[in-house]
């Protein structure tokens, strides 16, 4: 262990960096001390002149108009569906377009660092790896990291046993932070020797060629800072709700993002199989460990440091919850740090509005905060409209008004199945009619995630509802052991709050010292 940290400090492996000591509080506090504005760990509130400026034109027009507010909100609501649905007629309409590559030779390819941050993984973890090895990169170029949390004892021991044979390396975190993925990730990042980062989940199954893709697809672009991989669920076929999570997912890697980055607009990333430049990554500040849906979070950001994100071919396969309860905590999830991130980077529009321009605008609108707020709608607008009918004949000028809705409304449905089966098509699998006529029943779900998500928003804004892995009978693209579904979701943990995490600073020095990464990957 000696002689090979030796041999990386004195430069015999010159293209490998030598890896630091681990400062964990700044893996967990950086982003939040260097750029309070870019974090979720201060006051999500928004500038009162965007709250107040709308509220005070809307009370303008309701003195004007008087009895006329309900065509106002009408109208309000048809342009905003209408702007969503277009660009989902969009999306399916233009066809994909990957990034440009440059090939590249054996020994010209960059060094490649893989991070997964792992919590309660010990199950799937032989079968990450086994998808991980048949990635097709020179292995003296590729290093995987696995970013654990210090008092995961089955993860921790199943990746020492697994490292003994495989080249991994195990980086482990003290209690101090917010124990989400993006501080993982950080820390991560810090023992990281290559030029670009490329980020996995731990039921991912990567296709071989996908970091050859995204090293050729930066080598063509010195301005690209991130290229994003298509996302797709291996287990589609389990139920209903694993049918439309694909539908779902295939609309969105397959024809959404695509159509985004077409139009030169910032990507609100997902969360693996993303690969990084690395200086980019360095200079917009890394994750915000105090934003559930990092990967979205960090889209805009590189975006507004001047950052391009592409799209490669290769994708990758996921395992989707299969359970509603599973779904339900996953989604509340994503849709809390959909809007956070909306949240925080409307902290400064007229800065957003510089930095991206109004397409980079209208991206944020139309992705993170579309998502929650359709969540919050669909069901409501669902339940107008049915007790509308009703009213049918009865009050003069509601036919014109009830007819306009249900207009609105049916081309909303008919563009997003449109989109879905497109999409699905793109993907490599055809969609069911009885799956894409029961989008909408499918759509209703989000509700009571999204009211989760709102419930959590004030204390808990960084609550992390672990989902557990390796629970359905379908198997990875590459070979791997199924596990039988013995809870429907892991463990909640309650968020340590800032104050109090602020306090323990003696902890910062003698615990990243104490869990620094050595060069062979043992503690």
């Amino acid at each position: 262990m000696v002689m090979a940290y030796r041999a990386l400090r004195y430069g015999r492996f010159p293209h490998l960096r030598v890896a630091q000591p681990l400062d964990i509080h700044d893996a967990a506090f950086g982003l939040r001390t260097r750029h309070p504005q870019s974090s979720a760990g201060g006051a999500l509130w928004p500038p009162p002149v965007l709250m107040l400026g709308p509220l005070g034109f809307a009370g303008v027009l309701i003195i004007i108009l008087q009895g006329h507010v309900l065509v106002l909100l009408l109208a309000v609501a048809a342009l905003a569906v209408l702007g969503q649905s277009l660009l989902r007629l969009a999306a399916a309409l233009l066809s994909p377009q990957a990034a440009s590559t440059q090939s590249l030779a054996e020994n010209a390819l960059p060094v490649i660092s893989v991070i997964v941050a792992l919590y309660d993984e010990a199950a799937v973890l032989p079968g990450l790896v086994t998808a991980l090895s048949r990635l097709n990169y020179p292995r003296n170029k590729l290093e995987i990291i696995l970013a654990l949390e210090a008092h995961d004892q089955s993860t921790r021991l199943a990746a020492r046993a697994l490292s003994s044979r495989q080249a991994l390396r195990v980086v482990v975190l003290p209690p101090l932070g917010p124990m989400t993925k993006p501080r993982a990730l950080n820390a991560g990042l810090q023992a990281a020797r290559g030029d670009l980062i490329a980020i996995y989940d731990a039921e991912d199954a990567p296709h071989p060629d996908q970091l050859r893709a995204a090293a050729e697809t930066f080598a063509s672009d010195a301005m690209l800072g991130v290229v994003q991989a298509p996302l797709g669920w291996y287990n589609r076929s389990d139920n209903w709700l694993t049918a439309q999570f694909a539908l779902e997912y295939a609309t969105q890697f397959h024809a959404l993002l695509p159509c985004l980055a077409r139009l030169g607009w910032a990507l609100p990333l997902g969360g693996t199989s993303n690969v990084f430049r690395r200086s980019a990554l360095v200079e917009s500040g890394g994750w915000d460990p105090f934003n559930v849906t990092e990967d979205a979070d960090l889209g805009f950001r590189l975006g507004r440091m001047g950052w391009r994100a592409g799209l490669i071919e290769p994708g990758t396969l996921e395992e989707a919850p299969i359970s509603l309860k599973a779904w339900t905590h996953q989604r509340s999830r994503w849709l809390k740090g959909h809007f956070v991130t909306w949240l925080v980077h409307m902290r400064d529009p007229r800065g957003l509005l510089q930095t991206l321009g109004w397409g980079g605008m209208l991206s944020l609108s139309f992705t993170v905060l579309a998502n929650m707020v359709s969540a919050l709608v669909h069901a409501p607008s669902l339940a107008l409209m049915a007790l509308g009918a009703c009213l049918l004949g009865v009050l003069p000028g509601w036919d014109v008004l009830w007819t306009a809705g249900a207009v609105m409304m049916g081309f909303a449905y008919v563009s997003a199945m449109t989109c879905a089966v497109v999409a699905a098509r793109r993907a490599g699998f055809r969609a069911s009619l009885w799956h894409v006529l029961t989008m909408p029943a499918y759509w209703l779900l989000q509700a009571p995630a999204a009211i989760k998500a709102l419930r959590e928003l004030p204390r808990q804004p960084y609550l992390w509802d672990k989902t557990q892995h390796g629970v359905s009978s379908a198997r990875r693209e590459t070979p791997d052991d199924a596990y039988r579904y013995t809870q429907p979701h892991g463990r909640r943990r309650r968020p340590v709050r800032v104050r109090r995490l602020a306090q323990r600073q003696a902890l910062k020095s003698a615990q990243a010292a104490a869990y620094s990464v050595d060069p062979a990957g043992h503690r």
